[in-house]
């Protein structure tokens, strides 16, 4: 009795039979006859035309991609990185043994089959310029063939093989909409025994691109109405017609066999019979094992850490790490896991002043926010902001935790007040993204780099009292890394000025052009006109102190070293700066030029990391770049 009800079961049930079915996430569609063949999870697969499950072809680790039928329909050719290079590999539609077909060391990337039977496939290998070009392979034969073309990027032949419809450059790596740029895909037609190619949709600045042949007509994708869709043309340009009229999501992977188109749209695939004029979707079901779906064991979440962020008191750190936070201790003590909700993502948590609190950017809502974290794991995160639109980066709390500088990717500098929870935008940059923000110690004043016109990197100056904003470096020259002394009286920051090259001559041997490194200085301003720089030497008018003077006080310290660094902290002083002439009061650091990064201020000391430059003063020998801690004292002024 129990034997019948289990096969009444599964007969019931078939699917019980099979692994699980799953949607995909679907790409590079191809297709000839009934069959379809497409990319997912980084291996081939095939399936019915009508859809339904599909077959896997392909098991290797590495990703295949741009797969193409073959015009008997026998063999797929396809690109992938088996060996280290991305080159062309064919194999049986039924499944089989790779072979690999190109041998170039570049990127070669298939673009279909010409109808005798030849690969098609796109490199720059034997590129003079910095531009793809297309080769047509034999397969039967293992002859190789440039088409006479000095660019070319994608491309379809008529049924003759005599002409060649093509666009002359490659995606040049955007997926801007509406992309008008002098780098748009255009059509272009090259004929057997032609002197030069003649372009088809030069009237038309926006995109272009994947030509197919059907039937005296060349269908192709362009952004003509904004959202790159299905259009068509004769084979002189002419009789424009859309065929497909898709809002948002572009039509992508086009190809075509005998009136059908199969093409991308987000992460489905699509068919368009040219004939019946009808589009529709493909079902498409995998059956796998998902083995990316499981549960994994990091073995080194150190290799994970996207960011890490010491307490205010210097006891313990936070640390980002897969989307996680993160709590933990610099000695001993227990490691706090901050966040734990699953299928949330936080990124570049940092302690609020208090020490209590972290900040942090989530994409709990569907947006990236403003999030505060409780540092000891106890308790709700609390949502700061609401106000998402696009990502966001770098929230950044002032002194006293009143506000917190952020970012986002329209490159728009906004100041959240805690408070109020009101968000000001304080700045908009056209040029870059903005970087290296820093707070005065009495949180009345903002400093921050970011790319202006000529995309030079310049510092500017934020009051939050009044909604100033300063200049403090000139556009002459790349300027980053602001920090402010702890004393509120200088602002330190990185310069690329030292701009000495190692090639002794503009047209020196094996090198025609400069070689510019140890560019970056370390530069001071002072706030005050009557300040002194403490890396002056003393002097009559300024004479040091004795050493046994700054022993003494330092012993007299050392007795409340383990109270608590918060409870001990006086108030800041106000930072006063005279606006007038502030350029002007500009100094140098005493350290020779190098490649600096990531400047910061202590109470007597500069810190900062430095690249080690690319090759020695001896013998000129290529070094590994490493980055390694360099410090400076600032000379003191009780000496």
């Amino acid at each position: 009795m129990k034997r019948r009800i289990c096969a009444l079961v599964l007969l019931l049930c078939p699917c019980a039979l099979r692994g699980e079915e799953t949607l995909g996430y679907y790409r590079f569609p191809a297709i000839h006859g009934d069959t379809v063949v497409f990319a997912a999870e980084g291996d081939l697969w095939r399936v019915e035309r009508e859809g339904g499950t599909a077959a896997r072809l392909t098991t290797h680790p590495a990703a295949e991609s741009h797969p193409a039928i073959s015009p008997d329909g026998r063999t797929v050719a396809f690109s992938a990185a088996y060996e280290g290079p991305t080159e062309v590999y064919t194999m049986p539609i039924d499944g089989g043994v790779p072979v690999r077909r190109s041998f170039e060391g570049e990127n070669a990337r298939v673009i279909g089959w010409t109808p005798k039977g030849e690969v098609l496939y796109a490199t720059a290998h034997y590129s003079g310029l910095p531009a793809e070009q297309l080769v047509r392979f034999d397969p039967a034969t293992g002859g190789r063939t440039m088409v006479p073309l000095a660019q070319a990027s994608e491309g379809a032949y008529t049924p003759d093989g005599g002409t060649l419809f093509f666009t002359r450059f490659a995606f040049q790596g955007s997926h801007t909409k509406r992309y008008r740029g002098g780098t748009a895909q255009s059509l272009w037609r090259f004929g057997e025994g032609d002197a030069e190619a003649a372009p088809l949709t030069a009237g038309f600045t926006g995109t272009s691109k994947e030509p197919m042949l059907w039937q005296g007509r060349v269908y192709f994708v362009s952004d003509r109405d904004a959202t790159m869709n299905l259009w068509s043309m004769d084979e002189k340009g002419g009789d424009l017609r859309q065929h497909t009229f898709h809002k948002g999501w572009d039509v992508a992977s086009p190809d075509l066999s005998e009136g059908r188109i199969v093409y991308q749209l987000g992460a489905d695939l699509r068919l368009f019979d040219v004939a019946a004029k009808r589009d529709a979707p493909l079902p498409i079901r995998l059956v796998s094992d998902f083995d990316q779906m499981r549960e994994q064991w990091v073995k080194e979440p150190m290799d994970f850490l996207t960011s890490a962020d010491l307490s205010p008191a210097g006891d313990r750190i936070a640390l980002t790490a897969r989307g996680q936070v993160f709590v933990a201790p610099v000695r001993k003590g227990r490691i706090v896991e901050v966040t734990r909700k699953p299928g949330v993502r936080y990124r570049e948590a940092r302690f609020l002043p208090d020490g209590k609190s972290l900040v942090a950017l989530s994409d709990e809502t569907g947006e990236v926010e403003v999030w505060k974290l409780p540092a000891n794991g106890v308790g709700k995160p609390e949502q700061l902001t609401a106000d998402g639109k696009v990502l966001r980066w770098k929230a950044i709390s002032s002194p006293d935790g009143r506000f917190i500088a952020h970012y986002d990717k329209d490159q728009r500098l906004w100041l959240l007040d805690t408070k109020t929870r009101k968000q000001l935008r304080i700045a908009t940059s056209t040029s870059g993204d903005f970087e290296d923000f820093a707070w005065s110690p009495d949180s009345r004043w903002l400093a921050y780099s970011v790319p202006v016109s000529n995309t030079f990197s310049r510092i500017f100056l934020y009051q939050v009292e009044t909604g100033a904003t300063v200049p403090l470096t000139s556009d002459r020259f790349n300027s980053g890394s602001p920090v402010w002394s702890l004393d509120g009286q200088w602002i330190y920051f990185l310069s690329d000025r030292s701009l000495k090259t190692l090639v002794p001559s503009p047209w020196g041997a094996r090198q025609p052009d400069p070689f510019l490194t140890a560019t970056t200085q370390i530069f001071g301003v002072a706030l005050k006109k009557d300040a002194r720089s403490p890396f002056q030497p003393p002097d009559e008018l300024h004479p040091a102190k004795e050493e046994e003077e700054e022993e003494e006080e330092e012993d007299a310290g050392k007795g409340d070293e383990d109270e608590n660094v918060e409870d001990k902290k006086a108030p800041p002083k106000k930072v006063e700066i005279d606006l007038d002439g502030l350029q002007a009061r500009l100094f140098t650091v005493p350290v020779p030029p190098g490649n600096y990064q990531s400047l910061a201020a202590g109470e007597e000391r500069l810190f900062w990391a430095s690249i080690e430059p690319a090759a020695d003063e001896e013998g000129g020998r290529r070094r590994a770049c490493s980055r390694s801690p360099s410090i400076r004292r600032r000379p003191s002024r009780r000496r």
